[in-house]
């Protein structure tokens, strides 16, 4: 089949109506500025001097703020100076090594490589779609994206061209599969029914945040695992419900002859032309269906599973147990405090066992080989957390995070903004900056030091200022064009309509990013009135 280069979005016989335009326009000088963003690395290091500049001259001029949970005063100290220097070269390695979200995401990444390298998390996200009737198609495409979250990015690579395939397979869109896959775990990034790495790089942001107020503050990457669950399922309904609405509706709207499927290149070729079509799709209706060995396997790793969390519930039956907290408490209990070492070994248990049945894990060298292959694709992370971790040590060293939170927290006091309103703030901020620096990590290692310690000072907790940015960081991911997997799905979608661009993919999406984010704000101010906990322990107020 002869490769043929996508047009235009502005040669489309189906242009945008003006509204649809103007966004775009927008859109197109955001993605503009965004370019001009150097790389977070560098981002960060600016960010820094910044710092250095602002220290020095906030220390010259006196600022200071009277901490209310210390009743000590807080000082600038400037990163200009002979201490600041030495501060800066003394403890580089210290504030990388201790960084809080390092050890916890690397320790669940060699869990999580396992499982994904024997090809576990593929085989589950197909065994999800391979035999549902075609009412439930969509839903269960958009939940399994929740549940995909667990792994990470690699969720984009495995769902978007699985969720066209599986739309093909029932005569549906296949554009429309690869949307529903693509915002669901995208603009729903940080919900999802199992504890995944996101939780742990924001958990340890928050508590480095958290310890600017209290040092003995600890987040756990379940605070929010309640929230989350509750989201991951009323976002798949919202997706679901759109996208038959609205979204169908606006896919069956579009010119047939723009599309690049079958009608005009498959019908007249043939079996040949037919299975050449498949494979530039990425695949045939039959690999959605398991292979006997991979069924197995997933029955499996299942029952391995099962008997793992067993052994654990029964270990903490005995009220003496050493995997109970102080007093007997399962919420401080070591599972709960240590659940990163607890997920990383339950990934692994599985992970091994399903490559031990359909032979992607032959040896015991295998499991380490994984381990070792799925660490080097955390490097740009790695990297990135070095100058995170600086700069946050920076921040925390100079007392300016300080004095920022404890006057602003005064500044809404005296203004008598409570809670709701504040909460708002933060979505409609992060929500904005989410449009440029789609990095959760980056953005919230970026905001959170400001925004935990001021609402810390109002009586609003780290976990509940970290579920208010859950939303504000997941939303927009799929409006904007500085996403790379933004581009990665236009790059499928365009398998299927040659015509299609930003602009066809963006009138797509946005209906139901908009959804979301209504939908999910409505949600956890609902959930902040009726006082349900965010996670184990971890009341909303």
């Amino acid at each position: 089949m002869t490769a043929t280069t996508p047009r235009s979005p502005k040669s489309s016989p189906n242009p945008p109506p003006k509204p649809l335009s103007g966004l775009l326009a927008v859109l197109v000088r955001i993605e503009r500025m965004g370019n001009k963003l150097p790389h977070p690395f560098w981002l960060f290091g600016v960010l820094s001097v910044v710092l250095a500049l602002a220290s020095w001259a906030l220390s010259a001029a006196g600022a200071s703020a009277l901490n209310p949970a210390t009743d000590k005063t807080v000082t600038v100290h400037s990163l200009v100076s002979g201490e600041g220097l030495r501060m800066m070269i003394d403890d580089a390695v210290t504030n990388y090594a201790t960084f809080p979200p390092l050890g916890t995401i690397l320790v669940v990444m060699l869990g999580v490589s396992v499982a994904d390298r024997a090809g576990l998390l593929p085989a589950m996200l197909r065994a999800a779609v391979a035999r549902v009737p075609a009412k439930w198609l969509t839903f269960t495409l958009a939940f399994s994206a929740m549940v995909a979250h667990v792994a990470s990015d690699a969720a984009y690579v495995v769902l978007v061209p699985l969720g066209a395939m599986a739309f093909k397979a029932v005569g549906r869109s296949p554009m429309l599969g690869a949307v529903v896959a693509f915002v669901s775990v995208s603009a729903g990034y940080d919900a999802s029914p199992l504890v995944t790495p996101t939780d742990a790089v924001l958990s340890g942001l928050t508590t480095a945040a958290a310890q600017t107020i209290d040092p003995d503050y600890v987040v756990t990457p379940l605070s929010n695992y309640f929230f989350s669950i509750g989201s991951s399922v009323v976002l798949a309904v919202v997706v679901t419900v759109v996208t038959e609405k609205v979204i169908a509706r606006r896919v069956a709207a579009m010119p047939e002859e723009d599309e690049a499927g079958e009608a005009s290149e498959v019908g007249d070729a043939g079996e040949a032309g037919e299975a050449d079509q498949a494979k530039e799709d990425g695949g045939t209706v039959d690999e959605l269906t398991l292979r006997d060995d991979e069924r197995r396997g997933l029955r499996r790793a299942g029952l391995a599973l099962l008997v793992y969390a067993a052994l654990i519930v029964a270990a903490m039956i005995p009220s003496g147990s050493p995997l109970r907290g102080d007093g007997g408490s399962i919420v401080q209990s070591p599972v709960l405090t240590g659940i990163a070492v607890v997920l990383a070994v339950a990934f692994l248990i599985v992970g091994a066992v399903y490559g031990r049945v359909v032979g992607t894990v032959r040896t015991a060298r295998d499991i380490p080989d994984h381990m070792a292959k799925g660490l080097r694709e955390m490097a740009p992370i790695l990297v990135l957390f070095f100058a995170i971790s600086q700069f946050l040590a920076y921040f925390k060293w100079t007392g300016v995070g300080e004095v920022m939170a404890i006057r602003g927290a005064d500044l809404l006091e005296s203004a008598g903004i409570t809670g709701p309103v504040a909460f708002l703030g933060v979505l409609v901020v992060c929500t904005v900056i989410n449009l440029l620096v789609t990095s959760g990590s980056a953005q919230w290692a970026l905001v959170g030091p400001v925004f935990v310690p001021m609402f810390m000072l109002l009586d609003i907790s780290p976990e509940v200022t970290q579920a208010v940015y859950r939303i504000a960081d997941s939303c927009t991911n799929a409006a904007t064009p500085m996403s790379a997997y933004f581009v990665m799905t236009l790059g499928v979608v365009q398998r299927y309509r040659r015509s299609a661009g930003i602009g066809t993919l963006l009138s797509l999406t946005l209906p139901l990013c908009l959804a979301m984010l209504v939908t999910w704000t409505l949600l956890f101010y609902a959930w902040w009135a009726l006082g349900i906990p965010l996670g184990p322990g971890v009341p909303v107020r």
